[in-house]
């Protein structure tokens, strides 16, 4: 008698809800095809009016995780679920979730900032929080940058759009700051010359601005030169390396001695 009760609720459930649990699937999965189709429609249209990647990126995820959440309100209102009741809750657990989330919410809001101000864009190559990277995606709370040695970078939107940024892709071009020592019977002139040969030589070395080529220090054991080419911010590493090579191997066929241990090094850019 108990199991025909059970029965009976059963069937009643189904009669009740089945409707409404095949409504609400039907209403799930049309959804989000539809969702789906907007955001595929919306992507085409901003790639035909050229957005710039990373605002492109940043609208689409927001738009959908917005719709997414929307879908699941109509949903759950088609199951009968009271939405009002359901909308409460809601904002008083956003609002828990919130307090709980500070530092999530500075990650959205330097998101933001990030798109409006547009300090940097996707495939710049930048420095910040003490990290060197190309930008790959600037997501809703994080950036993702590839670092010079292939790493992936991840840093929270907030730091970033709070901290300082180098960006040496804007300008379009880069200074690359060496130091080479001479011994002290090396003549200066002549010192010089090897220095613009080797730089007029390199197919990468840009002839506008013209290199800077000047005594820096006379130190201890030997007459230091500031050699600081310009070129294309991605020949950046190709002249460094190159200059750094070549200049000792015109040195040496020059006959211009180098101080033992000699240093070549990168300075900090004024």
């Amino acid at each position: 008698m108990d199991l025909q009760k059970w029965i009976d609720k059963g069937y009643d459930l189904i009669i009740d809800f089945g409707p409404k649990v095949l409504a609400a699937i039907a209403i799930w999965i049309i959804g989000s095809w539809i969702i789906k189709s907007l955001i595929k429609g919306l992507r085409k249209t901003m790639d035909k009016r050229d957005y710039d990647p990373s605002l492109k990126k940043f609208l689409l995820n927001l738009l959908g995780w917005t719709l997414k959440i929307v879908l699941i309100i109509v949903v759950l209102g088609t199951v009968g679920v009271e939405t009002t009741s359901f909308a409460a809750i809601l904002a008083a657990a956003g609002l828990a979730v919130g307090l709980a989330l500070q530092g999530s919410l500075a990650n959205f809001a330097g998101g933001v900032l990030l798109m409006i101000f547009k300090p940097i864009k996707i495939g710049d190559l930048i420095e910040a929080q003490g990290e060197v990277g190309v930008v790959k995606e600037i997501e809703i709370f994080t950036t993702k940058l590839t670092g010079l040695s292939n790493r992936e970078i991840i840093i929270p939107n907030a730091a970033l759009s709070n901290g300082n940024i180098i960006n040496y892709t804007t300008e379009g071009t880069r200074r690359v700051d060496l130091v080479f020592g001479v011994g002290y019977d090396s003549d200066i002139k002549q010192t010089k010359e090897v220095f613009s040969q080797v730089l007029a030589a390199h197919p990468k070395v840009l002839k506008d601005p013209a290199p800077t080529i000047a005594v820096s220090e006379l130190a201890d054991s030997s007459i230091n030169f500031v050699v600081r080419p310009w070129c294309n911010a991605e020949d950046y590493w190709a002249v460094y390396f190159d200059v750094t090579e070549q200049t000792k191997e015109a040195l040496d066929a020059a006959g211009i001695e180098i101080p033992y241990p000699h240093a070549v090094e990168i300075q900090k850019e004024g």
